[in-house]
């Protein structure tokens, strides 16, 4: 058994295509429309037919509250791996990512943390 969606709720799923495709390099795979919104989904460059991301519509009532309880507590929704924290984070910081956390050692991983302008905190990790 393998891990092959994972989603990720979004305000806007343009804006968060544009963010995570021009933004953090992520490719579109899908985006297949189903009325109001679609089924909308990335990839990484380097495992194209890897786990999808999936964008997905916050319009479930729950996801404003919940959402919105994990930023106000300062907790990532999800993380992506990288393998060099402060080089991704300076990448990051010069396109204008804001983040909410400097890269810090926790052991043996380095995280960092950023507002991806679609309603979620995400967490960069790498492993020492």
């Amino acid at each position: 058994m393998i891990i092959n969606l994972a989603s990720l709720f979004v305000d806007d799923q343009a804006k968060a295509l544009r963010f995570y495709t021009e933004v953090l390099g992520f490719v579109k795979k899908h985006d297949i429309p189903l009325g109001e919104h679609s089924w909308l989904t990335v990839v990484s460059p380097e495992h194209p037919d890897g786990v999808e991301l999936v964008l997905e519509p916050a319009a479930h009532p729950a996801v404003g509250p919940f959402r919105a309880a994990l930023v106000e507590d300062g907790i990532p929704y999800t993380s992506f791996a990288v393998d060099d924290v402060h080089k991704e984070h300076e990448r990051l910081r010069a396109l204008g990512v804001v983040f909410t956390q400097e890269p810090t050692e926790m052991g043996p991983v380095t995280v960092a943390i950023f507002d991806d302008t679609c309603g979620n905190l995400i967490q960069l990790a790498q492993q020492h």
